[in-house]
């Protein structure tokens, strides 16, 4: 009895928690250099992961019944809930399976490729043929644990042998792998060894063995499976975005053919599947030459008990919510006695753009040359402004196929040449108007953004350069980083140091200078073929490339409003300058009509871009968060400090900035035609606005919980306008074309910012704990920090949660499985449990304390960026960014590691502070 007791108790709990969680972390490291098969033999599959598992849903049951949970429904029925999932989980895995079907267009199909990998031996015997099939995968970590020996018998007492000898797997490069098991068959005492080539989800290349009076087929990979009805391709369908390779969506039509030969027609496109009988089929992919389609096919009979489980899940979270008996509900009922700020009032906060000043461009040995260009510069920005402005409305076609106002693409290729948005008194329209038409003088201008002092001395600079001219890196005429960016270019990621990045950063802006200069940035001219029938997929194209591949009228109509506009803007006439841009408008609209952008939009997304909401918010987050620290911290060590009119106006000061982000991020979502949180970018900035959400809404009465969300508002803002971050709306790829997405990433997503504001007040509640010695009044304000601390990951805990879970969901819709263990959605699972072992901790008497549960919401907010971050440039996978060498560990990590350990450690000594809330 006493040995039940101690497994249904909760520091066994928290023991299982830590095994899963570091279990499934460490896997996701495996995989990526190991490869699939390695992780899921070594750590998904292995039986003790799976006993781990089945003892952790016993150790739940156990201690659901130990403390009769049923008495309070909300945590009864969500912690009942990851029974039934780990359940119907269990179904999955030993019931269920997976494939893969490829057919080509007109033809038809009744067998799928399994999922599973397998070894298939086939003895040919004279006339007779005989197979045996082991299912079988294979780690390159660990290959002692691949052995194997099998004994097949077959015919009149005759018998072969195949044992296992080694196992090779390699990246040929980002995403291609390689498997090779080597194995060696013995008959009749004759021995040999074959190298089989083969993954999971692969078919294998058969290798055949002759032994004299037998043959041997050996074949390692997928098989060939049978399914009970057949299914005919009659169409597939690939859109892609106007004027580019991007897939926007692609649909199979098919004939579902059944046993007893009825017949009948669907369309599977992305997020619409195909049910027949027990089997689903998914638009997973397609053909490289687009003649045929590739369906991932899934038998599931675990996935009603799993969406059981995540529906008691999310009934149980929302009851608790409101159950008075709940932890949650005791915590924001001891907040709520607290009165440390003011409730929410409306003021108004402007913003003020600064005025760039005129650079001054010197060159003593060309005196002349830089009078003429100063003279340029004054004339050009006094008249230049209306003709810039008309230019910025025109329509053009990125790479990816977005239609877009030249405007939004003047601001882009500024930014990404010189940081700015705006240069010698000119705005962006006015610079790349100027750069189209007089490249001779604009090629040595210093525009171009240049770092290291090895490169400024490299190109014979001063140091003191923070720009360059187009002109000054060819000498000669020729190109003078030719080598070292092909050097830069070649050294992995990890060992690239300042120079070699700033090289490569420079390469990279002077090759977007050189396509501004011949406008090959620029697709404003759609085109029309004999018959007024439009191009493929509504194609724009640049000037140059429309002048030599239009033909006819058309070609002539260009080139006369191509060379008429350049050439009035060079003589300043404007008036002239100005018809030639209402023809190119003209011509646009008439023969562009079916892709082209309304005036309306035109408006709305010019106006964006000159508000530049995000970048303005950046900097009031940054500076309003020191502020509010400042203060905040005073009246904790100065509590006759506090002024409630002060705290009035920071907390509405407050209000109104998150009213502005949110009118930005709607903005966004109305440009972009999807939710604002499909990108790297657009998902920081979503969770600064949840981070401030949660101060707020949740918060509202702790000015220092509101700093500490301010604060985190700011880092995450401040990170998603670094220069490797893309700012730009682009379009979506056609898995991410669904409902879901809103509902998924919106919920995960907003869970970061609430584990943000947890970090941050454990952060401060550790520095408080430095300074509480003698100090009563510090204590009362670390308990208070430490419950809407508490409350935060809460919350965060079960978006988290739910927010994964929903993935999940739409992962099963979309292509055919919730869970595959990709990187991204198993750290997303370590993280839960990581935020499950911290909230749990109370529940050990040694931990049930401010300073361990403070220290633990710091630390535990690793696993989030981990998730976050790490998953995205260090690991491959689905939702990964990484594409093969993982990029260097930021200082900034380093640092601020030092800075927590060393702020842990003098915490330490006063940690003896006891918990209050129970």
């Amino acid at each position: 009895m006493k040995l039940i007791n101690m497994f249904f108790s909760f520091k066994v709990t928290l023991l299982l928690i830590v095994i899963l969680a570091a279990g499934a972390g460490y896997a996701t490291f495996i995989e990526n250099d190991f490869g699939t098969s390695s992780a899921r033999v070594l750590v998904y599959n292995n039986i003790w992961y799976e006993t781990v598992l089945v003892l952790t849903t016993l150790n739940l049951i156990g201690i659901i019944y130990k403390f009769k949970m049923w008495k309070s429904k909300g945590k009864f029925l969500f912690h009942f809930s990851f029974v039934v999932i780990l359940i119907g989980a269990g179904i999955t895995r030993y019931a269920g399976y997976e494939g893969i079907m490829q057919i080509k267009e007109g033809e038809t199909s009744n067998t799928m490729i399994s999922l599973e990998p397998y070894l298939q031996v086939t003895i040919v015997d004279g006339d007779k043929s005989y197979y045996q099939e082991y299912q079988k995968e294979f780690t390159a970590l660990f290959p002692s644990l691949n052995n194997f020996s099998h004994t097949i018998n077959f015919g009149d007492n005759k018998s072969i042998e195949i044992h296992y000898v080694d196992y090779m797997f390699a990246k040929k490069d980002a995403t291609a792998k390689m498997g090779l098991t080597t194995v060696e068959t013995v008959y009749n005492g004759q021995k040999q060894q074959v190298r089989l080539p083969g993954l999971r989800g692969q078919q294998g290349m058969p290798r055949e063995l002759d032994f004299g009076d037998i043959k041997v087929m050996l074949t390692y990979g997928s098989k060939l499976l049978d399914l009970p009805f057949s299914i005919r391709l009659n169409d597939f369908q690939l859109d892609r975005y106007p004027g580019s390779m991007s897939p926007s969506s692609y649909a199979s039509e098919v004939t579902v053919i059944e046993e007893d030969g009825k017949s009948y027609d669907y369309r599977i496109f992305m997020n619409r599947t195909l049910f027949e009988g027990n089997f689903l089929f998914f638009q997973s992919s397609y053909f490289p030459d687009e003649s045929g389609t590739v369906l991932s096919v899934n038998n599931d009979p675990g996935k009603w008990p799993t969406y059981l489980g995540y529906f008691i899940l999310t009934l149980g979270f929302v009851i608790n919510f409101f159950d008075k008996k709940s932890r949650f509900w005791k915590l924001t009922k001891y907040v709520g006695s607290k009165n440390l700020a003011s409730l929410l009032v409306a003021l108004t906060l402007g913003f003020t753009g600064t005025q760039l000043k005129a650079e001054t461009v010197t060159d003593k040995d060309h005196q002349q040359k830089t009078e003429s260009i100063k003279e340029y510069l004054e004339k050009f920005k006094n008249e230049s402004a209306p003709t810039a402005e008309k230019f910025s409305r025109l329509v053009t076609q990125s790479f990816g196929g977005r239609m877009k106002p030249v405007s939004t693409l003047n601001k882009e290729i500024i930014k990404k040449v010189s940081g700015k948005d705006s240069w010698f008194g000119l705005n962006s329209d006015q610079i790349i108007l100027g750069m189209l038409t007089r490249p001779d003088i604009w090629g040595d201008l210093k525009l171009i953004k240049i770092k290291t002092p090895k490169l400024k001395k490299f190109l014979g600079l001063n140091d003191n350069e923070k720009y360059i001219a187009f002109s000054e890196v060819f000498k000669d005429g020729k190109y003078a980083l030719t080598q070292e960016a092909e050097k830069a270019l070649q050294t992995k990621p990890m060992e690239r140091g300042t120079f070699e990045k700033d090289i490569i950063k420079v390469d990279e802006r002077l090759n977007i200078m050189y396509s501004t200069f011949n406008a090959g940035l620029f697709s404003i001219y759609p085109k029309v073929i004999e018959g007024n029938i439009k191009d493929d997929n509504n194609k724009w194209y640049a000037p140059l490339e429309a002048i030599s591949s239009f033909e006819g009228k058309n070609q002539q109509a260009v080139d006369a409003m191509t060379r008429g506009f350049i050439n009035s803007v060079i003589d300043y006439k404007w008036n002239e300058a100005n018809n030639f841009l209402d023809m190119i408008k003209t011509y646009q609209v008439k023969v562009g009509s079916e892709i082209n952008l309304t005036e309306s939009y035109i408006d709305n997304e010019i106006l964006f871009n000159n508000l530049d909401i995000f970048f303005k918010l950046t900097l009031a987050y940054v500076l309003l968060g020191l502020v509010m620290l400042i203060f905040s911290f005073a009246t904790v060590f100065k509590p006759s400090f506090k002024s409630k009119k002060l705290t009035f106006v920071f907390f509405s000061i407050l209000a109104i900035l998150f009213a502005i982000q949110t009118f930005g991020m709607g903005f966004r979502w109305m440009l972009s035609g999807h939710a604002p949180w499909s990108d790297l970018y657009e998902s920081l900035l979503y969770i600064s606005w949840s981070a401030i959400f949660a101060g707020v809404i949740f918060f509202r009465k702790s000015l220092l919980a509101l700093s500490a969300a301010v604060i985190v508002a700011g880092i995450f803002m401040f990170t998603a306008h670094l220069t490797g971050i893309d700012p730009q709306i682009t379009n979506l790829v056609p898995v991410l074309k669904s409902y879901w997405l809103t509902i998924h990433v919106s919920i995960l997503t907003a869970s970061y910012g609430f584990f943000g504001l947890g970090a941050i007040l454990g952060f401060m509640t550790l520095i408080m704990f430095i300074f509480r010695k003698n100090r009563p009044h510090i204590d009362e304000n670390i308990k208070n920090i430490t419950a809407i601390n508490e409350i935060a990951l809460i919350v965060g805990l079960v978006m988290l949660t739910i927010g994964n879970f929903l993935g999940g969901v739409w992962a099963n819709e979309s292509w055919g499985r919730y869970w595959g263990w990709d990187p991204k959605e198993t750290w997303a699972y370590v993280s839960i449990c990581v935020y499950a072992l911290v909230i749990h901790l109370r529940f050990v008497k040694a931990l049930n304390n401010p300073f361990v549960f403070s220290t633990a919401s710091l630390l535990a907010f690793s696993s989030i960026l981990m998730t976050y971050f790490g998953v995205n440039f260090y690991l491959s996978g689905m939702h990964s960014y990484a594409t093969g060498d993982p990029v260097p560990v930021p200082t900034w990590v380093y640092v601020t590691t030092v800075i927590v350990i060393f702020t842990i450690i003098l915490a330490f000594k006063n940690r003896n502070l006891k918990e209050t809330i129970n």
